[in-house]
């Protein structure tokens, strides 16, 4: 996942550094137990001062988000684990962080082929180049069949839609 990231990053000439609208900054949803798992250890693998330090910041976002969801107006919070611009979690990440901003394609089961432009940054750097086929499918389907297999070991049947902050404040 990370090496065709980087094969379409290169191809492009993209960095996703110096970005105004900081993809840290978004909400993302994961929606699987090998990321919750996975981010669970990176986080225990962290000193315990930053432990402390994301997950007092894990907490007032989703104080935050609650608040902000009541009075419907948008948040644009920083991700608990950055720190300094930098994600103290960058190894455990989970999958959309680590294929966020290039264009890309999705063949979903029944609904064709979706294909998106890539994030605002990456549009106004990269908008001249022709597409390079960056197809997602494939580490989707294995992470579909990793979350198979693992809720299955555990008898696991319930979904999961959760935030970072969200995740870490379970810690």
């Amino acid at each position: 996942m990370d090496q065709k990231y980087r094969e379409a990053a290169d191809y492009y000439g993209f960095n996703c550094t110096g970005c105004e609208d900081n993809c840290c900054r978004t909400r993302f949803h994961h929606y699987t137990l090998v990321e919750y798992v996975y981010i669970k250890e990176g986080f225990h693998g962290l000193e315990n001062k930053k432990q402390d330090e994301a997950k007092q910041r894990s907490l007032a976002i989703c104080r935050k988000t609650d608040e902000a969801h009541e009075n419907e107006t948008p948040l644009k919070e920083m991700c608990p684990v950055n720190f300094g611009n930098l994600c103290v979690l960058y190894p455990y990440r989970p999958m959309i962080c680590r294929l966020h901003g290039i264009p890309h394609q999705l063949q979903r089961p029944g609904q064709g082929i979706l294909n998106s432009p890539g994030c605002g940054t990456f549009s106004l750097r990269c908008h001249e180049k022709k597409r390079f086929k960056f197809d997602r499918t494939p580490f989707y389907m294995q992470m579909a069949a990793l979350e198979k297999e693992m809720k299955q070991a555990v008898g696991m049947t319930q979904k999961i839609k959760m935030t970072v902050a969200q995740m870490i404040a379970t810690f």
